[in-house]
This record gives C-alpha cells, structure tokens and sequence, in this order.
C-alpha cells in the first residue's frame, strides 16, 4: 500500500499575527443581541489582563481596549464608561469593575460597547446624570489618593475634557487658572465650579458678591472683570 507522507507547514509569526487580527475583526462584527454572559465577559476582559496581574487591566490593556472599540483613550466617553464601572482609578479596570459596568451595560464584547457608545455620550446631556458623572471625576482622576486635593494639571484636563464645549467662559477661567496661585484644586472648588457655569451669565450680570462661592471663584470674577476694563481702556 502507497502512504503519502503529509507535510505540516510551518506558521510564522507573521502569520500567527494576521489571524489573531483576522479573530478580533470577527469579534467585532459579531451578533449584539445575543444575551449578555459572564463568562464570555471575563474572557474577553483576560484578553486585556498579563498572566502576571489577570484581576487587573493596566494602561497598556486600556490602550488595546480603547483600540478595539474605536474611541481614544482621553474621549469623554471613556470617563463615562469608567462611572458606569465605578472604576476608582484612571487607566486601570478591575475585573469586579469590569463586571459591574458591563453587566449594566449588557456587554460582553466589542461590538456590544461600541453599540452603546452613542447611549454613554447621550447620558451626558441629562443634567442630573453630568452632575453625577462630574463628581465622580473628581475622584477618579486624583492621582495620590491619600491627598484631599486634585493637582491643578489634572484639574484643568478634566475640566477641560468636561465644560470645554459647555461653558462659554471656560477658556476665561483656563487662563485664570494658568496666571493663579493656585497649585491643587479641592473638591468644594471642584463642585463649585460646575454650579458657577451653569447658573452666572456669561457677562456676570447675575453674580452676587456676597455669595457663598469659593474664595477661587470670587477672584475669578475679579480677574475676569479687571481683564474686560483692561481691554475697554
């Protein structure tokens, strides 16, 4: 009887590479009404995880992720998917945060989230929903957790990031920020400057002196109108 000897070609690396890419296209054009499962879930969360740290996904796994779901990494939409999370810390997800902001979310894969992503940036529109997602940041963002306040570099990213496209007088305020004394922001500050956006007039008609705001904010103000009769002059 004639036996012919099969050969078994060799993969490369290359070729290894081009199939896990042709794997992640497929999941991403996956079905999305299919029932939301944990362990798909957790399996899909691992592919962003080091066997060194599998409970924890790092910057270099956010990036991936942010990749995957076609968003950057400083995209508003990240910081609302994080509040959905309740992730404590910024560029890292645990696996129980993971679990909670997906499950919420009913997603369990990349086309899943990116289904969604249009839902998290709508939530930004309610006031009450802006409100709780601003607060949140506070906390997020704070590098040193330890500290009660939020230095004024990632202070004047997330404001940016949050009221830029908001708040008329927010490049007033940035330049304020930039000219102060001020090197960290607390966190009465920070809910104070949301409040102040939203209800003084953007030519201050309405600001009250002898309000209760932030001494930060009162010199705002001071700056700001001192800056206007520099400009009339």
């Amino acid at each position: 009887m004639y036996h012919k000897t099969l050969t078994v070609p060799q993969i490369d690396n290359s070729t290894f590479v081009c199939w896990q890419h042709c794997v992640r296209r497929f999941s991403k054009t996956e079905d999305t009404s299919s029932p939301f499962n944990q362990k798909r879930c957790i399996t899909w969360f691992r592919e962003y995880t080091s066997p060194d740290d599998p409970d924890v996904l790092g910057p270099e796994g956010m990036e991936k992720f942010c990749e995957d779901i076609g968003v950057e990494p400083e995209n508003v939409v990240m910081l609302v998917l994080a509040w959905k999370m309740n992730a404590r810390q910024m560029g890292f997800f645990t696996q129980q945060e993971w679990l909670r902001g997906l499950m919420d979310l009913q997603c369990d894969s990349i086309s899943k989230v990116q289904s969604k992503l249009d839902y998290l940036r709508l939530l930004l529109n309610d006031q009450v929903t802006f409100k709780s997602i601003y607060r949140y940041a506070y906390d997020f963002a704070r590098q040193d957790k330890d500290q009660r306040s939020m230095d004024i570099e990632t202070a004047k990213a997330m404001l940016q990031l949050l009221l830029g496209k908001h708040w008329t007088l927010f490049g007033q305020f940035n330049n304020f920020l930039e000219r102060s004394k001020y090197k960290v922001i607390n966190k009465d500050q920070w809910c104070n400057i949301l409040e102040f956006s939203r209800t003084i007039a953007n030519d201050l008609s309405n600001y009250d002196v002898d309000g209760a705001w932030p001494v930060m904010l009162d010199e705002f103000v001071e700056w700001l109108k001192a800056s206007k009769d520099v400009r009339r002059s």
